[in-house]
């Protein structure tokens, strides 16, 4: 079977039940228009782990096969190591960091997050 979406879109769909989006952006606290996003981009990291445990995702059924393990050896990059936004702050980061930021800028995104929201006077909590 081919597919009929983006790879990443399948695992991306069985992880998101459990995402716990926040009632607010993290940077300005606005309850509008709010998104989830990763610190350790979902496809790099996807990518990165099809290629050491070298597993087969070249058909549908393939990927289904392994999406749970996946997700199961990456909880805290999925489920923890990540920030609620605003639609307009999640731009702005990825205008900075692109729209897949590689891996190694998981630290920096966190440390740009916490200065904007520095620089809108809010606390860490």
């Amino acid at each position: 079977m081919t597919f009929k979406r983006d790879k990443i879109k399948y695992v991306r769909d069985r992880a998101k039940a459990r995402y716990e989006k926040g009632t607010a952006c993290f940077i300005c606290d606005t309850d509008q228009n709010l998104e989830f996003h990763h610190y350790h981009t979902l496809t790099p990291l996807f990518n990165k782990w099809v290629l050491k445990n070298k597993v087969d995702v070249s058909t549908e059924e393939a990927l289904l096969a392994v999406r749970d393990r996946f997700i199961s050896e990456h909880e805290d990059e999925l489920y923890k190591e990540t920030v609620t936004l605003c639609k307009p702050h999640h731009m702005k980061l990825h205008s900075l960091y692109g729209k897949d930021p590689p891996l190694s800028t998981a630290e920096k995104q966190k440390r740009w997050t916490s200065i904007q929201r520095d620089k809108n006077g809010l606390t860490m909590e």
